[in-house]
């Protein structure tokens, strides 16, 4: 872990790190740009190729995706612990997202137009669901429950398979009681690249929504254009601020439970209490050792975790708008005042008893959120992102002669007479 404190001579250069830019190195660029090439000119052959190379699973053309038969089969192998749990966050995601979908509307504009704006769910769609590590049955279920929300027909999801092969039966489960109608057997960004442009066996989506590695996070990028894409949410990220009233061992066991993440996670502290700040590396230590995760924890606590003695709460609020968290955990004995000045964080867990475990499993907002510094730019996943937007107008023979000045001049200024024209010639005499 790496500690340090405002009175410390470089200090300044530790906090200025805190700015950053979800910037591509060119090496990450030059790889993802290279796998979506091989997908779009080999199409299913790359997406075999690519699982081969980088999962070490054989797949083939014939079998790249799950079949109906283990999707049925995924219902009988989960307990009945998981159901409960799966339905419990499904229904809190469903409640949720119907809050924030938005609706058609219209109205008469100065001229007497009528104007306004529809909104339809996407016709498809595409979910990606990390693997390897973990099966992210939430991240289904906080992806493909939201699309399930806004009614889109068809929720197509690539996630790869596991170490034996198979797509864990939990991670089915979810998907299909989530309404996905196709799951492709396949990740990183050779999964991204078939659903934005297709294969043989991949009809291409119209958005792709879901979290990933750097790698899957660089595909979306580079493919928007070709689709749309949600945000750009990678390795999961967490930065803490705390006063004195920020209880050790708690802040401690949030910090574990994103670090057990692997990876590239970064876990962070801020914190104007030298106190707590000794008091949550001691808790660290004790915790971790019991962990089932801990090696990967360790990993992270080493390379992607720090601790900031800040000099004062303004000073740490400060940094935090600066590193725009993924998730931001706020405990102070001012909440309101301090959760007004947060303007940079995916999410925000406000208090000692607000883990943020229960908003990555069960709460309710989705836990896809933008990492990276991407924070300043994009908002976390949302229910109204499954929808598109369409603007109406329609007008009478008055709105349009009220209309006709103005639009006149417009064309006048910018020697576009053929535009004056279209609404000119429609209130000649006879037309």
């Amino acid at each position: 872990m790496k500690i340090a404190s405002y009175k410390d001579a470089g200090f300044a250069t530790v906090a200025a790190k805190m700015k950053r830019r979800a910037v591509p190195t060119v090496e990450l660029r030059d790889t993802v740009a290279s796998i979506i090439a091989d997908v779009a000119s080999a199409g299913d052959a790359a997406l075999v190729a690519y699982t081969k190379r980088f999962d070490g699973i054989e797949l083939s053309p014939r079998n790249l995706f799950v079949t109906r038969k283990e999707l049925t089969a995924s219902h009988k192998a989960v307990t009945s612990a998981t159901r409960d749990a799966v339905a419990a966050s499904l229904e809190n995601i469903h409640e949720f997202a119907k809050r924030s979908l938005r609706k058609d509307w219209s109205r008469r504009n100065a001229q007497g137009a009528l104007v306004g704006e529809r909104f339809t769910p996407f016709d498809r769609v595409g979910v990606y669901v990390p693997g390897g590590k973990a099966p992210l049955v939430s991240t289904a279920l906080m992806t493909a429950g939201f699309a399930q929300a806004a009614g889109v027909p068809e929720i197509f999801a690539a996630t790869p398979v596991g170490p034996d092969g198979i797509v864990n039966p939990a991670l089915l489960y979810a998907l299909k009681v989530c309404g996905v109608t196709e799951i492709l057997k396949v990740g990183g960004a050779q999964a991204i690249a078939a659903m934005a442009l297709g294969t043989k066996s991949v009809r291409p989506v119209d958005r792709i929504f879901g979290p990933g590695n750097r790698f899957v996070v660089e595909a979306k990028r580079q493919l928007v254009g070709a689709v749309s894409i949600d945000l750009l949410p990678g390795p999961s990220e967490l930065l803490i601020l705390a006063d004195k009233t920020g209880d050790a061992g708690c802040i401690a066991a949030d910090m574990l439970a994103q670090a057990e993440h692997g990876g590239d996670s970064v876990v962070g502290l801020l914190t104007d209490s030298s106190a707590l700040l000794e008091k949550v590396v001691e808790a660290i230590q004790v915790q971790v050792s019991s962990l089932s995760r801990a090696k990967i924890i360790n990993e992270v606590l080493r390379q992607g975790t720090f601790l900031l003695h800040v000099k004062n709460m303004a000073e740490g609020m400060r940094l935090v708008n600066d590193f725009a968290p993924e998730h931001l955990t706020l405990v102070t004995d001012k909440e309101d005042f301090w959760l007004s000045k947060v303007r940079n964080a995916g999410a925000v867990y406000v208090g000692n008893f607000s883990p943020v475990a229960v908003g990555d499993f069960l709460a309710g907002p989705s836990h896809t959120l933008p990492t990276g510094g991407a924070g300043r730019s994009f908002s976390g996943l949302r229910a109204d992102q499954f929808q598109r937007r369409t603007s109406i107008v329609k007008m009478n023979r008055a709105a349009l002669k009220k209309s006709l000045p103005f639009v006149e001049e417009f064309a006048r200024i910018e020697g576009l007479d053929a535009h004056g024209k279209s609404v000119s010639i429609r209130l000649e005499d006879g037309a």
